[in-house]
């Protein structure tokens, strides 16, 4: 039986070694990242089978920002690795979207058994393949790179903006409340911030739609939100 394809995202050299070392003997085959960007760029080209990720990570994309990123676009399994052993950071990445946390020191016998408990719940429960992208027309929205093209040309869009066209496109030919859209990007604190929301959609509007007065992409729902109105794909060169 083919075995899993496991990434392993961890800048101590050591850690790697092993970790490799015992799931490679365990037939697995194993893709290795030492950073955040390395890692988010293995995952979207060789779409692996779980994730075993170190929260402390050098650079601007520590372990918590890779699986939030990554849960904007995939639902693989991710086990967070940490040698702090705090209860507040378990949480914080548990929050974020990991499946399992394990704390440094561990011996390979108690990973290797979460390794393969992840991906028998994976197994049991698998729901279609999340999409990585969404297209409309000459627009692209790349989840796995978080970057959005229009005509070919990159569209420069603030966080905000991009978590917004984010979660409308992966709601696509759904009413999204204004509720629900502010409490998913701002959060919950920000649900009754209606206008707040309305300005940032304009800004987003005369980004994406070619005509930002008459928008063809992001319906407005008076009263209630909004809605991705989805339309045949035109072919890109």
């Amino acid at each position: 039986m083919q075995k899993s394809t496991i990434l392993i995202v961890d800048d101590e050299p050591e850690i790697l070694r092993a970790v490799r070392g015992g799931l490679t003997a365990q037939g697995y085959t194993v893709l290795t990242a030492t950073a955040g960007a390395e890692a988010l760029q293995l995952a979207s080209a060789d779409v692996p089978d779980l994730v075993i990720l170190d929260v402390m990570l050098p650079g601007e994309i520590d372990g918590l920002e890779v699986c939030r990123r990554l849960r904007e676009w995939s639902a693989v399994p991710i086990l967070m690795l940490s040698a702090l052993g705090q209860e507040r950071q378990k949480v914080a990445a548990l929050d974020c979207g990991a499946d399992d946390y394990l704390t440094k020191p561990f011996g390979m016998g108690e990973l290797t058994a979460r390794v393969r408990a992840a991906l028998r719940r994976a197994a049991g429960a698998k729901p279609a393949s999340e999409p990585t992208a969404f297209v409309w027309g000459d627009l692209i929205v790349d989840y796995a790179r978080r970057i959005v093209t229009k005509n070919a040309l990159e569209v420069r869009l603030t966080p905000l903006e991009y978590d917004i066209l984010r979660f409308l496109t992966q709601n696509a030919d759904r009413v999204v409340t204004h509720r629900l859209l502010l409490a998913n990007v701002w959060g919950a604190e920000y649900t009754d911030e209606t206008q707040l929301l309305r300005v940032h959609v304009g800004h987003l509007r005369r980004k994406v739609e070619d005509n930002p007065a008459r928008p063809r992409l992001i319906v407005t729902e008076p009263g209630v939100g909004y809605r991705v109105r989805t339309v045949e794909p035109e072919t890109i060169p």
